[in-house]
């Protein structure tokens, strides 16, 4: 099986030498014999000194995208990366066709993607936009950041310390592996980043420094801000352990110097990904895909349930209700007939016999029998026949 290329994504600060890097390694891999397939997705650059295979400029018109949406020039960028977005699909057709071409063809697959970024780096990488392209890329290729670094701005401990913290930032927001690319090597040498990543001491060192000088407020011998220094101190501490996952390169989009240990790393960086990124990007995939499948059967039971509403009665319980009411009406019955009973127990045969009945009743609660009592005796005998059956 044919090893699938590596896609390179350049990101960087405004004036860190993207571009000009860009044309460089373009250039290194022509020269080479390996020819890139290169992607443009800036759409507000005016010109690049590359050929671009795929140029967002091409689809998105920049300037009338910032007409019709009422925009200014960040938001025109980050409105024309997100209608490039919807086009994710086919680019990353035509990435795999290009990658594995038609043997008939004859046409040699390219071994790397170079994939040119905004300068407004914030715009891309923190945009849904930018994590959609990204995360498609990386999908289906192995993917490595290249962090461009402007080294002359970069010789203080302050401003060194916050692109390091950029890098970090980038780095756990993309979570694919990262290449430091300390540019402009030709003004300013590397030598000291690297020191300072790999040595905590000299680090201090540069610090200390820096404070006898005032560089953070002071009037020098030991003057300054110790707030700053103790901050640098401890961000220094706590990016140690982030300093052994990056590759850090020293290079000269210039002239050339750096170049090869550059794609040494890319090539480091590409099995690194296919070690460790590729199986935790596949279980972010898989687990989106199980959340979508669990909403889709969430939201069939919740139509389902709702059919149910304005059924009719089930005929078991419709039998339940009947055997209710045949019950009260049998109760209803024995009632009436336990009625009866006590009426025909008192109903008087004829004078006599009430009369004997009422007056043992009378002597069993020590009572005398009276006339009074007998007349008593006698208007209920005549009353007999009214009562109650």
């Amino acid at each position: 099986m044919a090893q699938q290329p590596v896609a390179v994504v350049c990101v960087g600060m405004a004036g860190s030498g993207k571009t000009t890097f860009m044309q460089r390694i373009n250039n290194y891999l022509h020269i080479n014999k390996k020819k890139p397939y290169v992607l443009n997705l800036d759409p507000a650059v005016l010109n690049v000194p590359f050929e671009a295979n795929i140029d967002i400029r091409d689809s998105i018109n920049y300037k009338e995208v910032m007409k019709q949406y009422n925009l200014g020039p960040n938001g025109g960028i980050l409105t024309s990366l997100n209608l490039f977005a919807t086009k994710i699909d086919q680019i990353i057709g035509l990435l795999e066709k290009r990658a594995q071409p038609d043997p008939s063809s004859k046409a040699v697959p390219p071994q790397h993607f170079l994939v040119d970024t905004p300068g407004q780096i914030e715009v891309f990488v923190w945009s849904a936009s930018g994590s959609i392209l990204l995360e498609s890329l990386a999908s289906s290729f192995p993917t490595v950041i290249a962090y461009i670094i402007d080294t002359p701005r970069t010789h203080s401990c302050s401003t060194f310390m916050s692109n390091m913290l950029y890098a970090c930032s980038i780095l756990y927001k993309t979570k694919l592996p990262m290449i430091l690319v300390f540019n402009k090597t030709d003004v300013q040498d590397a030598d000291f980043a690297k020191d300072w990543m790999t040595d905590f001491e000299k680090f201090q060192e540069a610090l200390q420094e820096e404070e006898s000088k005032g560089v953070f407020g002071g009037e020098g011998h030991g003057g300054g801000s110790g707030y700053m220094s103790s901050l640098l101190n401890s961000m220094s501490l706590m990016l140690e352990e982030f300093y052994s996952h990056l590759e850090m390169v020293g290079v000269s989009s210039m002239t050339g110097e750096g170049i090869d240990e550059f794609f040494d790393a890319v090539e480091r960086k590409a099995d690194e990904f296919n070690r460790d990124y590729k199986p935790e990007l596949e279980r972010r995939i898989k687990e989106r895909q199980q959340e979508k499948e669990g909403k889709k059967h969430e939201d069939l039971a919740k139509v389902m349930e709702d059919m149910k509403v304005g059924e009719k009665p089930k005929p078991k319980h419709k039998e339940q209700v009947g055997q209710r009411q045949d019950d009260d009406e049998d109760e209803e019955d024995e009632e009436d007939a336990r009625e009866a009973d006590e009426y025909a127990d008192v109903r008087p045969d004829d004078d006599e016999a009430l009369q004997r009945r009422y007056a043992e009743e009378l002597r069993r609660q020590g009572l005398q029998t009276n006339e009074s009592d007998r007349s008593f005796a006698r208007y209920v005998a005549q009353s007999g026949p009214s009562a109650p059956r």
